[in-house]
């Protein structure tokens, strides 16, 4: 509360030293959609057309195009921009790829977005295509990608583009993690962002422009490092971590804007739920000196447009024989959010490695691990569809089956908790075993009181594991599976593992029964 008073006091201080010359903007904003074309329940998961016409229901490009329409009409100057991580999350990318993004990207009028992790979940072959089909440009200014023939010639680190008669310089940032949560390929090479985009920042201001807008893919806590480590930089509109600033909402994590020196960082949640909006004055030396606003939530009062309705309906027939397709039922909501998968034992997280663990269990296997970034919606009390199943587990990722040491599943397990502050998709929810972390040690001795089938594990013995060929390939820093014994990749949809599962159960009752445990 401290804080938001303060800014407010701020902000009046500021706009009262505002001159003649001052340039205002509005800095519009989205990130991490994930395919969300559709509304979404309060859960995240997919919204009935009933709850909808209640008004029960959030996001959607439709009401995204109303809401921006409006804000637009509010501002003199304005600028639409992405965070990033357009991709991955139901089955519209999973039919269409980048396709329908960039048409509706292009509907809403976007001015540019940065790279997420997830744009290279299909490797550059995917990027490319969407690259070419949009009408603003891509950036990524922390990678050397010269080496990758799809992108060399296309992607850009940065850009300038004109408002109301200046010129707004904006950077792209992603994940230095990008090659282990995603697949950008063999030529292309991550590096710290702050070095980055300092030179970036070095080299617009060398070309007169005095307003930096950096759009970042790094995660709330990145950006306010990257804040403090450069000079230069304005605004930062966040991603990544999916984090929501407000200063009316008790869930947010910080204020909107977070002020770390001079720069204004921004994140408006995830999957279109809330669109930000910030509004902004500069001098005539290219100075903040106002900075208020606050993302707005896309609930039921904010009316679609109709056309939009009408094409994403048209793009969802394709769809609707699997996702209509009732495979289970619930008995309440099995929780699947971010915020439990990624930091404590979570309901879907022990359905998911369960139902991995049964599937493969006559082979010998005694061990589940699921990484909790793979799990990416909860499930809703009542009949589960197949559109639902996949929107938790949307990856297409196939199970697969290794045998390492129990030496190292202590290995892995210390990796997946080690990034726990962060709240990194490594997080391991697991099946068949159970263990203790306490977040208070140093990363890499935080693992204790290992147990699987009851018994301590023994750490020279080896053990049969099912997961995913994402994990087992090193993804999410697991990269001490790539030289697994035995190793068998092809196995079927994890989704389609679950949803087998689920049928089996009947009704599902979630459930937590102390697997993982924190100190």
């Amino acid at each position: 509360m401290i804080n938001r008073i303060f800014t407010s006091v701020a902000a009046l201080a500021l706009t009262s030293g505002m001159a003649a010359a001052d340039y205002t903007l509005t800095i519009l904003h989205t990130n991490d959609f994930h395919a969300r074309f559709e509304p979404i329940s309060k859960y995240d998961s997919p919204c009935s057309a009933e709850d909808n016409t209640e008004g029960k229901c959030f996001g959607g490009t439709a009401r995204l195009v109303t809401a921006i329409e409006a804000a637009r009409a509010r501002s003199n100057n304005s600028i639409l921009v992405s965070g990033g991580d357009q991709f991955q999350g139901t089955l519209f990318y999973t039919y269409y790829k980048g396709a329908l993004a960039a048409e509706m990207m292009n509907k809403l009028g976007y001015d540019a977005m940065t790279v997420g992790n997830h744009e290279f979940d299909d490797g550059p072959e995917v990027l490319r295509g969407f690259m070419d089909a949009v009408d603003f440009p891509v950036l990524m200014s922390n990678a050397d990608f010269s080496g990758e023939p799809l992108l060399a010639d296309k992607l850009a680190k940065s850009t300038i583009i004109e408002r109301g008669g200046e010129k707004l310089g904006l950077i792209g940032a992603t994940p230095v993690s990008t090659d282990e949560l995603a697949s950008p390929g063999p030529n292309i090479t991550f590096t710290d962002p702050v070095g980055a985009i300092q030179a970036e920042v070095d080299r617009l201001t060398a070309m007169g422009v005095n307003k930096i807008i950096v759009l970042s893919h790094l995660g709330y806590a990145e950006d306010q490092r990257v804040a403090a480590n450069t000079t230069g930089v304005d605004v930062i509109v966040g991603g990544h971590t999916n984090t929501l600033l407000s200063n009316t909402n008790e869930r947010a994590v910080g204020p909107y804007p977070t002020v770390v020196g001079d720069t204004q960082i921004l994140s408006a949640y995830a999957y279109g739920k809330y669109l930000g909006e910030l509004n902004v004055t500069f001098d005539d030396d290219g100075n903040i000196v106002s900075a208020v606003g606050e993302p707005i939530v896309m609930d039921g009062a904010v009316a679609e447009d109709e056309g939009t309705v009408g094409r994403i309906a048209e793009a969802a027939i394709p769809l609707e024989e699997i996702r209509t397709l009732v495979v289970a039922s619930a008995g309440d909501m099995i929780d699947g959010d971010r915020g439990s998968c990624r930091a404590v034992e979570c309901a879907m997280g022990n359905l998911i490695a369960d139902a991995m663990l049964a599937r493969v269990a006559d082979q010998g296997i005694e061990i589940a691990i699921q990484n909790g970034g793979g799990i990416r919606s909860s499930i809703d009390a009542g009949d589960v569809t197949m559109g639902e199943v996949l929107t938790v587990l949307p990856f297409q990722n196939t199970l697969s089956t290794f045998f390492v040491t129990g030496a190292t599943i202590v290995a892995a397990l210390e990796n997946g908790v080690s990034q726990h502050a962060d709240g990194a998709g490594r997080f391991p929810q697991v099946g068949g075993m159970s263990y203790t972390f306490d977040v208070s040690l140093e990363p890499g001795s935080r693992i204790s009181d290992v147990m699987v089938g009851g018994a301590p594990i023994d750490l020279g013995k080896t053990y049969g594991v099912v997961s995913n060929n994402y994990v087992r390939n090193g993804g999410d820093g697991y990269k001490m599976f790539r030289d697994a014994e035995n190793a068998y990749d092809f196995g079927p949809d994890v989704a389609d593992v679950l949803a087998e599962y689920m049928a089996a159960m009947g009704p599902v009752s979630p459930y937590l029964d102390g697997r993982i445990t924190m100190k």
